[in-house]
């Protein structure tokens, strides 16, 4: 049971970095800065941040804001989909 829990950590730890890879790929296509991002979410900037590194997770509302702002789908920014 514990190498269940341990394995089920690391996918979704790897799962979290890879979604804050996405984000960060997408600001930096657009010539965005953290502070930008974080100012169109009405958040600080170091929270901002953490969601690129993979410490915070944002809410629902924020990725679909973030999806608007990279004219991108969820399913990408969430690495179920490359398109």
């Amino acid at each position: 049971m514990h190498i269940i829990h341990n394995a089920y950590n690391f996918v979704n730890m790897s799962l979290k970095m890879s979604v804050g890879d996405r984000m960060k790929e997408c600001r930096l296509s657009r010539n965005l800065t953290q502070t930008q991002v974080a100012a169109y979410l009405g958040i600080a900037q170091p929270v901002y941040q953490r969601y690129e590194k993979g410490v915070y997770e944002c809410t629902y509302e924020q990725l679909s804001r973030l999806c608007d702002l990279f004219d991108v789908s969820a399913d990408f920014l969430l690495c179920r989909s490359d398109i």
